[in-house]
């Protein structure tokens, strides 16, 4: 596995495109499907804005990219089986499009730059397709919906529709060391980023500033795409989960929630920290800081191969009641607390999910129609294997509008103590994510985003 130290040189290879579609190709296999059988996949395509002749922001299929490393538009792949070759077709040198877009990349650079034993012009598929050896006899395997009207599986005797999507989610979750490197680098940019916001959060007027300067700090790093839209919230915006507007005026609040990551070739970073925008706590917010920080520590400590992430999350709910309970917020029995799940009104999400190319990656499982509040929304049901890659992201939050059911629910209200409560609203939310590669012994923090309350009230005030 490629360590901290060493992953701008792993990055210096190829994406593994052949080995991810041989992993694809044997799982498809081990599950019945045809051994002579030939994989299909589509980029994804150009598109215009609607009534207008720019081109809408491109985002590569995921499908196509894992067994391709390839980030053009408009091409196509296959993956013939039993004689383990990799085919990629990418678009011909259009005359007319060269006048205003310049020369695309030929199919000897693209031979050169990806892991693929042939590349083609898009022109060539069909007749690629109906020529290959064993295709009369055998399988095409393919994602219905990400099938070009122009495109034929006419010489094959079977397709398989069912298959491959499935087979591409489930090997996604464990990565390759190159896969890791990426991840790597997405957490060293994205780390940047939130120091840069730290060191702003002194002179910022409001959310948006802060957005910016994360924005500004990845960019100038040459990553060009975030993971996902950033939460930029000041004070009580940070109670809820999914803050998007990122525009409230900072004046009086306490703490900024930045979580906040950005792509590298794809894969993402995933980072959560909350800081006290003018370099100190409040007693309230040092208290839920404490807590959280602590339900971290002790959940990623417990982590490696094959551990029941359930019971990880469970142990995050423990520690949460404990701190809470210390703090007079709650009051009773600690058991009876969870045994009722009114801690979910402090934190009513998941512990974290699978990251890589996707903030919320495949393969976790989940059970949104799972009646028991504690793991109705865990974006991961099960054991974690060696090589997934998961964040840690325990929460605390007073959000009015989740709690307040609780204080007129009589298995709840027993459990809180409404006027040491009313003291903690100001605190909005505390949340803290990093990025966790599991380990068959145990496991390894990708994220070097400070955390340490030391060390984030020295950045915020420039010592």
């Amino acid at each position: 596995m490629g360590t901290a130290e060493n992953y701008e040189e792993v990055l210096k290879g190829k994406y593994p495109a052949k080995a991810h579609a041989k992993k694809v190709a044997d799982w498809i296999v081990a599950k019945g499907g045809d051994k002579n059988g030939t994989i299909y996949l589509e980029a994804q395509k150009n598109r215009l804005l609607e009534d207008n002749d720019e081109a809408a922001p491109f985002r590569q299929r995921r499908f196509f990219y894992y067994l391709s490393g390839c980030n053009l538009a408009d091409s196509y792949l296959t993956y013939d089986i039993p004689s383990e070759k990799l085919t990629l077709f990418i678009p011909p040198i259009e005359p007319e499009e060269v006048i205003w877009s310049g020369l695309p990349m030929t199919v000897e650079e693209a031979k050169e730059k990806y892991d693929v034993d042939e590349v083609k012009t898009t022109k060539d598929v069909n007749s690629h397709l109906a020529s290959t050896s064993t295709s009369a006899q055998s399988t095409i395997f393919a994602i219905p919906e990400q099938i070009s009207d122009d495109i034929t599986f006419l010489s094959y005797k079977q397709k398989s529709f069912d298959l491959l999507k499935l087979a591409i989610e489930t090997c996604r979750v464990t990565k390759s060391d190159y896969e890791v490197a990426l991840l790597r680098k997405a957490n060293a940019v994205s780390t940047a980023g939130h120091i840069a916001v730290m060191k702003a959060g002194p002179q910022a007027r409001n959310e948006t500033e802060l957005e910016a300067v994360f924005l500004k700090s990845c960019l100038e790093r040459n990553a060009k795409n975030q993971s996902y839209h950033s939460i930029v919230a000041a004070g009580e915006n940070g109670a809820t989960l999914h803050y998007t507007p990122n525009d409230a005026p900072i004046d009086k609040q306490n703490l900024l929630l930045l979580d906040a990551g950005c792509e590298w070739d794809n894969y993402c970073a995933d980072i959560t920290r909350t800081f006290p925008l003018k370099g100190s706590f409040t007693e309230e917010s040092l208290a839920i800081y404490k807590i959280v920080l602590e339900m971290q520590r002790q959940t990623i400590a417990v982590l490696k191969g094959g551990i029941l992430w359930d019971g990880v999350h469970e142990l995050a709910h423990k520690v949460l009641i404990d701190g809470l309970l210390k703090l007079g917020i709650l009051k009773g029995d600690a058991d009876e607390i969870l045994k009722q799940r009114t801690s979910v009104a402090f934190m009513p999400h998941g512990l974290g999910h699978y990251l890589g190319m996707d903030t919320h990656d495949t393969g976790g499982n989940a059970n949104y129609k799972d009646t028991d509040s504690l793991f109705k929304y865990l974006r991961v049901r099960g054991n974690l294997p060696a090589k997934s890659v998961v964040t840690v992201e325990p929460g605390c939050y007073f959000c009015r509008f989740i709690i307040e059911p609780y204080l007129k629910d009589e298995a709840h209200k027993k459990f809180i103590d409404e006027k040491v409560l009313e003291r903690y609203w100001s605190v909005g939310g505390v949340r803290i994510e990093d990025n966790i590669l599991i380990t068959e012994e145990g496991y390894e923090n990708l994220t070097t985003t400070p955390k340490e309350i030391d060390e984030v009230l020295a950045i915020v005030k420039g010592e």
